[in-house]
């Protein structure tokens, strides 16, 4: 039975996915999907059952001399809509792209310094000889270890040395385990890493970000927490577990990934709504977060919207500012997908992925200019036409 399918754009990435098993026959079997090419750069996404190590060197071996990036996910989006324990290609041809990348360590120690350094130098890569970057045709997208705790500074401490160029990304997974994350990058695997990829093109493309939540009523205050492993003890002076499921009429026993797709948490910056999704119950009765949080912060539950429709909306937005949508590479939160599955329209969203070229992974959190983020979709779409020169 056949397991690979792929994807060709008008712009020339192409994108392939294998559901074998085997770490080195899925390579084999993406990349003769993939097909001859000239590649730039290549990015793999891949479920965390497969081997890092044999994943990096087969990549090496099958693509020679083009520099690959990637991580685990909790699960993957490909041609042929959601897939889980996959490995997905995206390969960036040389023609109209031209793809820089570096992979940045110990984020979890030195995350701010090394990330700052990093997109330095690969500014005055694109720009040598200019201190600004020219925002119409360049964009950064970023991979960063779902378990480091170090999203936030990261994002922040990149997108204010790039000059406010839009930058999206995503926090790499292992399904819904929370153990073990990894990153590759041209034939090295790293945990508590960063890939960062400054990526010119010539082709149009707008970043976005779309989410399917609204607020409720329903107020909670962190009273006591852990911050430096984003875990909350107390919500309005009572154990967190149990606070949370009374607001959403739950038992704390029957709370877990579903219910918290379901309830999501969000917190009102400048106006507008953003989720710090509980990432998992702990024995304690204390909740550990995707998002950094801090005693003090204020909650309020919210509910889901139509995940349908909100996707949709937004997708046919970005294909008539294109003039068509040609592909969307995404980043799509690992409670989106519970969400859909709960409410037994996962068949509908890949149907709705497929109809619009999505291709990416499910995460840990997503990357969106200056901010991580929770339960949204984020990603970059390029347009069917080149850009006029």
């Amino acid at each position: 039975m056949a397991t690979a399918h792929a994807a060709q754009s008008n712009c020339g990435i192409r994108v392939a996915a294998s559901a074998l098993s085997s770490t080195r026959e899925a390579v084999l079997e993406a990349k003769a999907t993939l097909g001859s090419g000239d590649f730039q750069h290549v990015i793999a996404f891949f479920g965390i059952d497969h081997d890092a190590e044999v994943l990096a060197r087969t990549l090496n071996q099958a693509l020679p001399g083009v520099p690959v990036s990637g991580c685990s996910t909790a699960g993957e989006i490909g041609p042929s809509g959601m897939m889980q324990g996959g490995l997905l290609l995206i390969a960036f041809p040389r023609r109209g792209f031209r793809v820089h990348s570096e992979l940045i360590t110990d984020i979890d120690r030195f995350g701010v310094e090394r990330a700052t350094d990093a997109a330095r130098r690969l500014k005055s890569q694109v720009c040598p000889t200019s201190s600004r970057l020219p925002r119409e045709n360049v964009f950064a997208l970023l991979l960063v270890d779902g378990l480091s705790n170090a999203e936030e500074n990261i994002v922040a401490a990149i997108h204010w040395e790039l000059d406010d160029v839009e930058l999206i990304g995503g926090s790499a997974g292992d399904g819904i385990c929370f153990r073990r994350t990894v990153m590759i990058h041209n034939g090295r695997v790293a945990q508590r890493a960063a890939i960062l990829m400054m990526i010119e093109t010539d082709y149009p493309f707008r970043v976005f970000k779309t989410q399917n939540f609204e607020p409720t009523g329903i107020k909670l205050v962190v009273t006591a927490a852990d911050t430096e492993n984003r875990i909350v003890h107390e919500l309005n002076a009572e154990p967190a577990a149990r606070e949370y499921a009374s607001a959403i009429g739950l038992r704390p026993d029957d709370l877990g990934p579903f219910s918290f797709a379901s309830y999501p948490l969000v917190v009102k910056v400048g106006g507008d709504y953003y989720c710090r999704s509980i990432r998992n119950m702990n024995p304690d009765g204390s909740l550990s977060f995707f998002c950094a949080i801090d005693e003090g912060l204020v909650f309020t539950v919210a509910r889901p919207r139509d995940i349908l429709s909100a996707t949709e909306a937004a997708l046919q937005e970005l294909d008539t500012a294109l003039g068509g949508i040609d592909l969307v590479v995404g980043f799509d939160c690992i409670l989106r997908r519970l969400d859909a599955e709960t409410r037994q329209i996962r068949h509908q969203m890949d149907e709705l992925y497929r109809k619009y070229s999505v291709s990416g992974f499910h995460t840990y959190g997503e990357q969106y200019n200056a901010m991580h983020l929770n339960q949204t979709l984020t990603g970059i779409a390029f347009g069917l036409r080149a850009a006029e020169a």
